[in-house]
């Protein structure tokens, strides 16, 4: 890095993203479903267990690729929650879909599984759930939930690359998953994403759709002599220099899993005193649940005001950030969704919670300065 700054987040390379860049571009192929396309589809599907992985451009992209999947209709309801990013709403909202947000649980901020039934109407079509920060929802009840009711489940796994669920990897396990890899998540390809079919009745469709609504990839396969218009569908699919970046990365997953796992576990000691002076709750990850690093986060007490803490970390030259706005309080999702019951917990959470720098090459120096200036600022409001 250029200067002394600590910056929230900064992407890792591992050495041979612009080797295999050149090997594409010697090779003459730039346009997607080239062979690092293929190489990264595979090691999702060997990795997963998925049916068919489908890069796409964004994780935005693959989330609307599972609403059109789904053939979300004007008036259906999907069932997720407030506190996520505006894309998990969004990819159904265009379709005409209406967002039902519930609430989330206080100790991993994911959706309340248990919430999730008194929600259901006969709109519903589906629920949509995100694995925070890379703690799995607790998917064996809200698979229930679906099976009962009839419903596609799409996991919103997009901070949850090499996480998972009782031995399922994240993005498996509903119908449709959908990943990120986007600079700021722990594998990376600049922008980019995925899409995990796991219904294997809907692969076909998915590749039509991602191909503009073609059957593109049916010709290329030879199983038909030309292909044409199929269906509804759009240019979801990313060029090959997206995909051999992200290959450089898949092929160093687990190291660099690993270094995250390192630093977010040094934080987990350093913090822990002022968890026990109740100052603050660290994260909480559930038996069952393997999660990935994605951020180290804190909770706030109450009597802390938030905003005078991440001011003294900005002082210090320390990109520490809270997350997101619920969308249940958004001029969007006033506007284009309802709340079921109260989503007290998602207000109180939102309002209180901290993520703490976290990537690989993150000194262990640059950690207790960091939490040296978290703790200067709490106690100065004691």
């Amino acid at each position: 890095m250029a200067n002394s700054k600590i910056p929230f987040n900064w992407p890792y390379m591992t050495g041979k993203e612009l080797y295999y860049i050149a090997e594409s571009h010697f090779n003459g192929r730039l346009a997607g479903d080239g062979l690092f396309t293929s190489r990264c589809h595979r090691w999702i599907e060997e990795r997963t267990g998925c049916s068919k992985a489908l890069l796409t451009h964004s994780c935005t992209a693959a989330l609307e690729m599972a609403a059109l999947l789904m053939d979300v209709k004007p008036g259906d309801e999907i069932i997720m929650p407030s506190y996520t990013f505006v894309s998990t709403a969004n990819a159904f909202v265009l379709r005409g879909g209406v967002p039902v947000f519930v609430d989330i649980r206080a100790d991993t901020l994911n959706i309340d599984e248990s919430l999730i039934e008194a929600a259901i109407t006969p709109r519903t079509r589906g629920i949509a759930v995100v694995h925070y920060a890379g703690v799995a929802c607790e998917m064996d009840a809200i698979m229930a939930i679906a099976e009962r009711h009839g419903l596609t489940v799409v996991e919103d796994a997009a901070q949850g690359v090499m996480a998972s669920y009782k031995g399922k990897p994240l993005g498996s396990i509903g119908q449709l998953g959908a990943y990120s890899f986007h600079e700021t998540k722990n594998v990376i390809s600049g922008e980019g994403g995925a899409l995990l079919v796991n219904e294997p009745a809907l692969v076909q469709m998915a590749e039509i759709i991602r191909e503009k609504g073609t059957d593109r990839g049916r010709f290329f396969r030879g199983e038909v002599d030309k292909y044409t218009w199929q269906s509804v569908g759009s240019s979801f699919l990313p060029g090959e220099l997206i995909a051999a970046f992200l290959w450089a990365q898949f092929e160093e997953a687990e190291r660099i899993t690993q270094m995250r796992m390192d630093a977010w576990d040094r934080y987990h000691v350093l913090v822990e005193h002022l968890e026990t002076a109740g100052a603050l709750r660290r994260p909480t990850v559930p038996e069952g649940c393997r999660h990935n690093a994605h951020m180290y986060y804190v909770v706030l007490s109450p009597r802390i005001d938030r905003q005078k803490v991440l001011d003294a970390l900005k002082r210090a030259d320390i990109a520490a950030v809270f997350h997101y706005v619920p969308l249940h309080s958004s001029p969007a999702g006033r506007r284009y969704g309802r709340a079921h019951g109260t989503l007290d917990v998602t207000d109180r959470q939102s309002e209180s919670l901290i993520r703490l720098p976290l990537w690989v090459g993150l000194t262990r120096e640059m950690q207790d300065g960091v939490v040296q200036v978290l703790a200067d600022a709490i106690s100065a409001q004691s």
